[in-house]
C-alpha cells in the first residue's frame, strides 16, 4: 500500500440536520412540515445525534480514525435574528473538545445546506445582508472554538442544483414540486419568498452563485481574521467525467457548468472539498451506461472515479484537496466494503503522482435522513434502529478500520 502521509486526516463525515434531530428552528425543518413538500419523509428525531455525540465519537475513536467532520448548525445558534444560544454554542464546543480528547481532528462545516428559518424566509442568501448575517455566524463561532478546529469547510456542496440539473438527475416534475413547496412555505412564513440552500428554483441558480460566491469570501475573511493560520475552504459536489472519442465537448459543457466557477474561487482558498460518489461517462449523443453493477443513484460502481474528481479539482484549483465526503448508495453491504478499499488505493496512486490530498472522510458514519430522499438511501457505515436510535456496524466499518490501521502504521 503507497504510503499516505503522517499528518493525513482519516475521518468520517456528518452533518447536523442530518443526524442530530429536532431542528426545529431551520428552513429545512419548515420545509419538510410544508404542504405540499419534495421531501419524502420528515427528519424527525433524526439519529438522537445531539444527545449521542459522545457515544458517536466514541466509535469514531474506536475504528482507529484521527478526524471528525461535522456541522454547527446556525438554526440552533441563532434561532432568531439576533437571538444567540449560549446553550447551542456551549454542544458544540462540547463536540471540538470531546473530538480533541479522543484524538481526533474537528473538521468543522459552517453551512451544510441548512440555515435558520429566519434568514430563508427573508430571502437566503439573495437577501442583500446575507454575506454579512453569514460572517457574523462565523465569527460567533470561531470566538468560541474557532482556536480548536483543524479545518474550517464554509459550505458544503454549494454547487449541487447545477450539478444536479447539468446530470439531468432531476425529472421536469420535480422542479414544478419545489416550486409550489417553496410558494407554500413563503405564503406560510407570511413573506415574499423562500428558498434553502439545497431548494433552489433552477431559475435562480446564477443569482444563488454570485450570492454564495459573496457569502464564501466574506466567511472566509472573519475566519481568517480570527486564526489566521486555520485552513479555510468548501466543497463541492463532483463526479468523475470522463469522455469516450467524441464525448469532449459534452463533457467540457458540463464541467463548465456544475464545477469550474468553484474550482476557481478555490484557487484563493487553502484547500478544496471533494465531494464524489460517481463517474459520468460522456459520448457524442449524451451520456454514456458502461455494463456493471450499478449503486443506489443507477450508475455503475466504479471505485477510480475518487481518484479522478481528486485530480480534476487540483488541475483547475491548483490547491490541496481535502475528500470531504465519498461512499457509495447502496442496501448491499457487501459493495460499500469492496469499494470503500479499492477507492483508496487509486487515491494514494493519485497523492503518489503528486496530488497533493489532506485527508479522506467517508460519507458516512451512519445511516441518516438523506434530505428529499428521507430515510430510505443507506451510506452509512453504521446502520441506525429506527425506534431504539442503537447503532450496528456493518461489515464495511470493520473493512475502512483495516484499512486505516494499516495506512496509519505505515
Amino acid at each position: 500500500m503507497p504510503a499516505f502521509a503522517p499528518d493525513f486526516h482519516w475521518g468520517v463525515a456528518t452533518a447536523g440536520h442530518q443526524v442530530e434531530g429536532d431542528n426545529t428552528d431551520s428552513d429545512i425543518w419548515f420545509l419538510e412540515n410544508t404542504t405540499p413538500s419534495l421531501f419524502q419523509e420528515r427528519s424527525g428525531p433524526a439519529c438522537r445525534n445531539y444527545e449521542r455525540w459522545a457515544d458517536d465519537l466514541d466509535i469514531v475513536e474506536a475504528l482507529g480514525l484521527s478526524a471528525y467532520r461535522f456541522s454547527v448548525e446556525w438554526s440552533r445558534i441563532e434561532p432568531a435574528r439576533g437571538e444567540v444560544s449560549p446553550g447551542a454554542l456551549d454542544h458544540y464546543e462540547r463536540i471540538v473538545d470531546g473530538c480533541l480528547a479522543r484524538g481526533l481532528a474537528p473538521l468543522v462545516t459552517f453551512n451544510h445546506f441548512v440555515s435558520p428559518h429566519w434568514f430563508s424566509a427573508a430571502g437566503s442568501w439573495l437577501q442583500g445582508d446575507a454575506a454579512a448575517l453569514f460572517a457574523d455566524q462565523c465569527a460567533r463561532v470561531m470566538d468560541r472554538f474557532g482556536d480548536r478546529i483543524a479545518l474550517a469547510v464554509t459550505f458544503n456542496e454549494p454547487n449541487l442544483e447545477q450539478f444536479l440539473h447539468s446530470s439531468g438527475r432531476l425529472p421536469a416534475f420535480v422542479e414544478g414540486i419545489k416550486a409550489d413547496m417553496l410558494a407554500a412555505a413563503a405564503a406560510r412564513a407570511g413573506t415574499d419568498r423562500y428558498f434553502a440552500g439545497n431548494v433552489i428554483p433552477a431559475a435562480l441558480q446564477a443569482e444563488f452563485q454570485e450570492a454564495q460566491t459573496r457569502a464564501h469570501l466574506s466567511a472566509k475573511a472573519a475566519i481568517k481574521s480570527r486564526k489566521g493560520d486555520l485552513p479555510v475552504g468548501l466543497s463541492i459536489a463532483i463526479a468523475d467525467e470522463v469522455a469516450v472519442p467524441g464525448g469532449e465537448e459534452r463533457r467540457d459543457a458540463k464541467r463548465a457548468v456544475a464545477y469550474d466557477h468553484w474550482l476557481r474561487l478555490a484557487s484563493d482558498d487553502d484547500f478544496i472539498g471533494v465531494q464524489n460518489y460517481e463517474r459520468i461517462v460522456h459520448g457524442p449523443g449524451g451520456e454514456v451506461v458502461p455494463e456493471g453493477p450499478v449503486n443506489g443513484m443507477g450508475t455503475v460502481i466504479e471505485p477510480d472515479s475518487l481518484a479522478g474528481a481528486v485530480r480534476y479539482a487540483h488541475e483547475v484549483s491548483g490547491v490541496p484537496v481535502l475528500v470531504t465526503e465519498h461512499g457509495i448508495q447502496s442496501d448491499d453491504d457487501t459493495q460499500r466494503a469492496a469499494f470503500t478499499p479499492a477507492a483508496l488505493d487509486g487515491l494514494a496512486s493519485e497523492i503518489a503522482s503528486g496530488v497533493p490530498v489532506l485527508g479522506y472522510c467517508h460519507w458516512t458514519l451512519m445511516d441518516n435522513f438523506e434530505w428529499i430522499f428521507g430515510y430510505g438511501p443507506k451510506l452509512g457505515l453504521f446502520s441506525v434502529d429506527r425506534t431504539t436510535f442503537e447503532r450496528t456496524p456493518k461489515p464495511s466499518a470493520s473493512v475502512y478500520e483495516e484499512y486505516v490501521r494499516g495506512a496509519r502504521s505505515n
